[in-house]
């Protein structure tokens, strides 16, 4: 879970970070530009660093656990950012999301199960 919260937290803060930069596109004019933005911006470093201790952790993870039980975990980062997003950046979470996030959590207490 520990690195499922991890991944988790790295793509709130890219979202928070991508929000100070604005609407971007990469081009060979605004490359240097934008990417000088984005290095420079805490909340993508923080991202970025999250996404690299949630991949040793995620190693850890699958040296104990059969990589067919612990994959699906990871949609439970799905679950954490959709509600993390509504209540950060007010974003939706309409019926049809809730739905799904229904299906996602009968599918991983399924596969936890077995």
């Amino acid at each position: 879970m520990l690195g499922v919260l991890l991944n988790a937290a790295a793509q709130l803060l890219l979202k928070a970070g991508t929000n100070r930069v604005g609407e971007f596109a990469f081009s060979l004019d605004n490359i240097v530009p934008i990417g000088a933005k984005l290095i420079a911006n805490p909340p993508i470093l923080a991202g970025l660093a999250c996404y690299g201790v949630s991949v040793v952790v995620w190693v850890l993870a699958l040296s104990r656990v059969p990589v067919s039980v612990a994959y699906p975990m990871l949609s439970v980062g799905y679950i954490v950012n959709a509600f993390a997003a509504w209540m950060l950046f007010g974003e939706s979470l309409a019926a049809q999301k809730l739905i799904g996030i229904g299906f996602i959590v009968i599918g991983v207490f399924l596969v936890a199960r077995s």
